[in-house]
């Protein structure tokens, strides 16, 4: 390394050093500029840049050399054979265009690598070849251990540099010029290092030596050439690299606009088009360049469309479909001309999306019929054409009668199946252009159009109870349920929609009341009955504010004994102008507003609290309601009841009916057994009159059964109400459960229930419900008979 150092330093002109270096790193780039140019050329362009691109690199070795030749001083005459260094040229753009052409579109990395060794041994024979036309007047001696170390080492180098100029990243490809001009110096000043001149004076240059003197213009010419070849390749890169912004710009704006379908046009004739709008018009490119606008888009004035902002227009397909779009137009330079660019957005998804919302906005999920909102709209639009052309319309409003009681023992899977079987039906009983609506529920609603007069309305309302009354076929079992029909005609009950509407709701609430199954009409009188009612509903809330309730009490007597040992608790309203009103009023009305709840918790507080001053034989029953069960908190609330009055648990008794059960049995059953494991007795009421008892009583052991007084009417002479109570009584006892027989109203009644076994008795062939202190009184009395 010392010698090398030494021939660097003291056997050499530093400023020739330096030209050449700078020789190298502008031959290096502008070699690797043009190449780079060529490849983003095509055809002959392509072939023309890459061959400047070898001559270059080859110029750019040889230079380099040549001017280290010439900067070395070796202290004694010297030339150059001219026959040699021309061949060292040729070697130079052979080798390095060999290298070239054979690593074009190469991935390999060992195989680049393998041509950078060819490369850099072209180089080297490009160097050597160069020292021996380099004569001098004395002899020439080699150091054979620095010539093996100088050229593994710079082949190795060109074959890495060759390697990492065909890598993909950036950073890697940058310094593959960096290492050839390494290469190259390894090369160079370790040979001429390696070189050892004596001078002889008996020895002459040859005659045809070419001094040094000579070589230096040949050398410049081409380093001059080197530097305009870098210019150049200067000049290339700042063209391209301003280009690619120019293309991406363009192509910014471009993608900005390019929705769907997207058009460059000169004034209204398109210049190009895209592929998305080749498929949404059916035309091909061919076809669509030089196409005026107005054939694609007629009655689009493209000039008179503000910039940017989108408009509605119609596209004629190549088989004349019409194509709801969206365009948007922009004016750009492309080319240093103007441009206008249409973006043109596909319109049917959108309009198929929003006439599914519609849809579903407008029509009921389940059946597929119009909504409430969508039947309002109907019905205001018909009351408008009656108001300019007299067509005269009618309301109906369909409740179907036991669709819940259907829904909750069956499923609600085939409870939506029924619905959907009765939407058929009812569009089946239609006129062509009566209209059916489901409102929600099982409630459906009928619009009757030019109907000639109320007897068409009483026709169709016959028509409908008649076809649902008929049993529906629902996942192999028979399904009967009917419907109650309420209905309003146009004018004569009103014209306004909303009016309508109302009168139509009361008239069924009116057929529902009288028996289900039929049909009423709107009537005057039904509105004054639901103003009494809404009334009604008034002082009901009122009443239960200021308690204008009490309590009366109907003894149970002991069937074996006749000794009283419950009273079942029953609510009484003493309206401060009305008196007395009857349970079977406020009851149901009760359970319908909801304040069945706070009323309920009145009548278990109230009949704690007074049943703890009676005998404490004597039980108490307390009915609670469904309404009554939906509260999560009724467990903690007999709780508290029970705690408040001082009444023992044992005392009180709780009667539920089915329907309770129906609500929610899961929940319901947790909830008795809560109370149960307080202590509080448990009776399921009016047994016998739902069909799903036998199975409540199996998943649940009650502590009393009460059987309906229906069946205890017809007693002791029907032999069917015989056998029913027998049964039921037999069923109870075998369960461990007592039996109280209700509706006990002669002595062949009561005989008969207390010669078959049951527990207890009530009736008013015992007592009728009595104010408490009268309750009092009879208990007092049969205490002491």
């Amino acid at each position: 390394m010392r010698s090398v150092y030494t021939c660097l330093t003291q056997a050499h002109d530093h400023a020739l050093i330096l030209l050449a270096a700078g020789v190298c790193i502008v031959g290096v780039y502008g070699s690797f500029s043009v190449a780079t140019h060529a490849a983003r050329s095509e055809g002959r362009a392509a072939a023309v840049w890459a061959c400047a691109s070898i001559i270059a690199s080859g110029c750019t070795a040889w230079a380099t050399h040549m001017i280290g030749l010439l900067a070395f001083r070796p202290g004694m005459p010297a030339g150059f054979d001219p026959y040699l260094t021309a061949l060292s040229l040729l070697v130079a753009i052979a080798g390095i265009g060999i290298s070239v052409a054979l690593a074009i579109g190469q991935r390999s990395r060992v195989y680049r690598f393998l041509i950078g060794l060819l490369l850099g041994a072209s180089v080297a024979a490009l160097h050597y070849l160069g020292e021996a036309s380099y004569v001098v007047a004395g002899t020439v001696a080699w150091d054979p251990q620095l010539l093996a170390l100088s050229i593994p080492t710079s082949l190795l180098v060109f074959g890495t540099a060759m390697v990492v100029t065909g890598e993909r990243r950036r950073d890697l490809r940058r310094a593959g010029a960096p290492l050839l001009i390494a290469a190259i110096a390894i090369l160079h000043f370790c040979g001429m290092a390696a070189m050892t001149l004596t001078f002889d004076p008996a020895r002459l240059l040859p005659s045809g030596a070419v001094p040094p003197e000579l070589m230096a213009p040949v050398v410049a010419s081409v380093s001059l050439g080197l530097l305009a070849l870098g210019l150049v390749g200067l000049r290339l890169t700042l063209n391209f690299r301003a280009q690619v912004r120019r293309d991406q710009e363009r192509l910014r704006e471009l993608a900005s606009l390019a929705v769907e379908g997207l058009a460059v046009c000169d004034g209204t004739v398109i210049t190009t088009a895209n592929r998305s709008l080749e498929r949404l018009s059916g035309l091909d490119a061919g076809a669509l360049n030089g196409r005026d606008l107005l054939g694609l888009f007629p009655g689009l004035d493209v000039t008179a469309l503000p910039e940017r902002e989108e408009r509605e227009a119609e596209l004629i397909g190549a088989d004349g479909q019409r194509v709801p779009v969206r365009v948007l137009r922009s004016d750009v330079r492309l080319g240093g001309k103007p441009q206008t660019v249409l973006a043109i957005r596909d319109q049917r998804e959108r309009l198929q999306t929003e006439s599914r919302m519609r849809l579903l906005a407008f029509s009921d999920a389940l059946t597929g019929l119009p909504n409430r909102a969508h039947f309002q709209d109907l019905v205001a639009l018909h009351a408008a054409s009656y108001r300019e052309h007299g067509r005269a319309f009618a309301i109906l409003m369909l409740d179907l009668d036991r669709f819940k009681l259907v829904n909750d023992t069956l499923g609600h899977g085939l409870g939506d199946t029924l619905l959907r079987k009765t939407a058929q039906r009812l569009k089946a009983a239609l006129g062509v252009h009566d209209i059916v609506a489901r409102l929600g529920g099982d409630e459906f609603a009928i619009l009757q159009v030019d109907v000639a007069g109320p007897e068409a309305t009483d026709a169709l309302a016959t028509r409908i109870i008649e076809l649902m009354g008929r049993p529906f076929l629902i996942d192999g079992m028979l399904v009967n349920v009917g419907a109650s029909v309420g209905a309003a005609f146009a004018p004569m009950d009103g014209i306004d929609p909303d009016q309508l509407l109302r009168n139509a709701d009361l008239a069924l609430y009116k057929a529902k009341a009288d028996g289900k199954g039929t049909f009423r009409r709107f009537e005057p009188a039904l509105d004054a009955r639901m103003q009494a009612r809404r009334g009604l509903e008034a002082d009901l809330r009122r009443a239960i504010v200021v308690q204008e309730f009490e309590l009366y009490y109907q003894p149970l007597v002991d069937a074996r004994t006749g000794r009283i040992n419950a009273a079942e608790a029953l609510v009484r309203w003493r309206h401060p102008d009305r008196g007395l009103v009857s349970p079977a009023e406020f009851i149901p009305l009760a359970e319908e507003t909801g304040l069945i709840g706070p009323l309920g918790q009145w009548v278990l507080r109230t009949a704690c609290a007074q049943a703890a001053q009676w005998p404490v034989h004597i039980r108490v029953a307390v009915n609670l309601s469904p309404a009554q069960f939906r509260d999560v908190r009724l467990a903690d609330t007999v709780k508290a009841a029970l705690a408040a009055s001082g009444l023992s648990a044992n005392r009180l008794e709780l009667e539920i009916t089915e329907g309770v059960l129906l609500a929610d049995e899961e929940r319901t059953l947790a909830t008795l057994t809560k109370l149960r494991a307080a202590g509080v007795g448990i009776s399921m009421d009016d047994f016998g009159t739902g069909y799903s008892s036998l199975s409540y009583l199996r998943s649940f052991p009650f502590d009393k059964i009460k059987i309906d007084q229906s069946f205890v009417r017809q007693l002791p002479s029907d032999p069917e109400s015989a056998a029913i109570v027998r049964a039921i009584i037999t069923m109870g006892t075998c369960l461990g459960m007592s039996i109280t027989v209700e509706g006990v109203e002669t002595a062949e009644q009561f005989a008969f229930t207390t010669g078959e076994g049951c527990d207890q008795v009530q009736g008013y062939h015992v007592s009728r419900p009595l104010p408490l202190g009268e309750f009092l009184s009879f208990v007092d009395a049969r205490e002491a008979a």
